[in-house]
């Protein structure tokens, strides 16, 4: 049994308001999943920690468990990743879609890997330092996020019978690469440099990620989106809004 009043590493994913004074804060927490808490009159202009309460935001958050929300006793920063992310529309709307992906993915469970509130941070941080493209940043996350997940794409083999690439066409309903004769209606012509270029975001290789040809890269963010949305079978909405 969950115990009532516990502490938790956290990132902000979304707020709405409640009343006239509250929130409902969703946040996806390091080791208890992600759950969704009241946070009582952060609305109000002399609140001890409404600005700390903002989406983008690593906090060290104190909860006391509720039959369905819980509610927010403490929070202190950690690290505020929306100064940075602020600062750029092409951040902004990177971030957040990752954040939003991250609240359609994640249900109330526990990770015990804590693999994916880790590398939300990680993604997080790069997107506020700035120093990569917000849209490789994004790609990649997105694809960490679906090996998690335990829907990463097949970039190696045929998806259908397993057979050695390289291959020459992609079938999201399928898995991924998909080989000649297993080639159905509907599967995507690809080059084989985005194809690298999707492992390397995969892997994290930043290195060969950044020679990638621009044409590569709009391709593989096409991809990558596509398989997403497959996936959670809705769009992610605030992908229709990341400059690429």
């Amino acid at each position: 049994m969950q115990q009532k009043l516990y502490r938790d590493d956290a990132i902000v994913l979304r707020t709405h308001p409640l009343g006239e004074a509250d929130r409902i804060i969703t946040l996806l927490t390091r080791r208890h999943g992600k759950v969704r808490a009241v946070a009582k009159g952060v609305r109000r202009t002399g609140s001890r920690f409404g600005a700390r309460l903002e989406p983008f935001t690593l906090v060290d958050v104190q909860l006391h468990a509720g039959r369905s929300l819980h509610t927010v006793t403490q929070v202190v920063t950690i690290e505020a990743f929306a100064v940075g992310i602020s600062a750029e529309y092409g951040r902004f709307t990177a971030a957040s879609a990752m954040l939003e992906t991250t609240d359609r993915l994640t249900d109330e469970f526990v990770d015990p890997n804590q693999r994916g509130f880790l590398m939300l941070v990680g993604a997080l941080r790069a997107m506020a330092e700035g120093r990569i493209p917000p849209p490789l940043v994004l790609d990649s996350f997105l694809l960490r996020t679906l090996a998690v997940s335990g829907w990463a794409p097949e970039l190696r083999v045929c998806a259908s019978c397993g057979a050695d690439g390289p291959h020459h066409a992609i079938d999201i309903r399928a898995g991924g690469l998909v080989c000649t004769p297993c080639r159905r209606p509907g599967a995507i012509a690809v080059r084989q440099s985005t194809i690298e270029h999707m492992i390397f975001l995969l892997a994290g290789d930043w290195e060969n990620v950044l020679d990638a040809d621009e044409t590569v890269m709009h391709e593989a963010g096409r991809l990558i989106t596509d398989t997403m949305t497959w996936h959670l079978e809705r769009s992610v909405r605030s992908l229709h809004y990341v400059e690429r």
